[in-house]
């Protein structure tokens, strides 16, 4: 009985993914459970695969590698692994070996100590980036907990240790734009948040540049809340209302003094900027989400699976356990 499932996306991670999977061995050795490891190459450019296929040739009872046709992001890769997982337990963590395998036993230590809890979740108490990469990463999580109905936990990362129930809904959310860390909050269950360093990369560059992470944090946010529809409509309704008090005084104005035909001409300018800048600014909030309904009408999958490499016995044991 396999009791834990390492569920490790890669992307570009040629120098790290056989350091990772030789420091997890060196960590789990001796602890006298059985893993296994599924990495998902998630449309690496390098020779990632090449890699992982070297490591499955080796050691293929305990290790499962998906290939992807092309990247399709992090959470793609994600919701891959989980579905051949096959242990009690799943962990979802790096293979740049910033998260690290002592941090994965202190959570299965958690949770075989307290069997109500379903996940525990890993936090950054400290960062390494600059102020203002902490500062935009702070911003947000305090402005998507004030617009939005799921709870974020701050600095939470996708680095959590969950039982196979919780694996089970996560997979049943299957909307095209995925966002793991809403994704883990939406569907509840009972979770237990730990802090932890992350280390210094083996080797390599991240991969999360300014604007990637700036793409991912509006994604989240359309993701899991519908409040930037709302604001036009309070924008507009404060717009109308100035407007409003600001006729009356020109119409006061216009009484007692009368009105310069250049300050008028230049106030109507004014005000048309305005307006047509709140009708441009809801047209592409409202475009943001239809587009996205575009997308998820067309029902296209998640990701595609170009090649599995896995042990077929035990592939086939697990089939037929899920059958009983």
């Amino acid at each position: 009985m396999i009791k834990l499932s390492l569920a490790v996306p890669c992307f570009n991670e040629q120098d790290n993914v056989k350091a990772f999977y030789d420091m997890v061995n060196s960590v789990f050795a001796d602890k006298g459970f059985e893993y296994e490891f599924v990495f998902v190459n998630d449309g690496s450019r390098d020779d990632t695969f090449l890699r992982l296929k070297e490591i499955y040739e080796l050691h293929e009872h305990h290790v499962t590698v998906v290939g992807f046709s092309r990247n399709f992001g992090k959470d793609a890769a994600v919701y891959a692994a989980l579905k051949h997982c096959k242990g009690q337990l799943v962990s979802v963590i790096d293979a740049d070996l910033q998260q690290r395998p002592e941090v994965v036993l202190e959570m299965m230590d958690y949770l075989d100590k307290n069997p109500d809890c379903d996940c525990v979740a890993a936090y950054q108490e400290k960062r390494r980036e600059g102020g203002f990469m902490t500062f935009c990463k702070s911003s947000f999580y305090k402005l998507v907990n004030k617009v939005s109905d799921t709870e974020f936990y701050p600095d939470a990362s996708d680095f959590r240790t969950f039982r196979q129930n919780m694996a089970k809904a996560v997979l049943d959310m299957t909307e095209y734009h995925r966002f793991s860390k809403g994704i883990f909050s939406w569907v509840g269950f009972d979770t237990h948040y730990i802090p932890y360093t992350a280390e210094e990369r083996n080797a390599g560059e991240t991969k999360w540049s300014f604007k990637k992470l700036m793409r991912y944090a509006v994604d989240g946010m359309i993701s899991f809340t519908t409040a930037p529809l709302k604001i036009p409509f309070a924008a507009g309704g404060f717009i109308t209302a100035a407007g409003l008090v600001w006729l009356i005084v020109l119409v006061v104005m216009a009484a007692i003094n009368g009105f310069d035909d250049n300050i008028r001409f230049a106030m109507i300018i004014s005000v048309i900027l305005d307006m047509g800048g709140i009708q441009l600014m809801a047209l592409g909030i409202i475009g943001e989400y239809l587009s996205r309904m575009y997308i998820q009408g067309k029902n296209r999958p998640i990701y595609i699976e170009k090649c599995c490499l896995e042990d077929n016995e035990a592939s086939s044991d697990s089939r037929e356990n899920s059958d009983e």
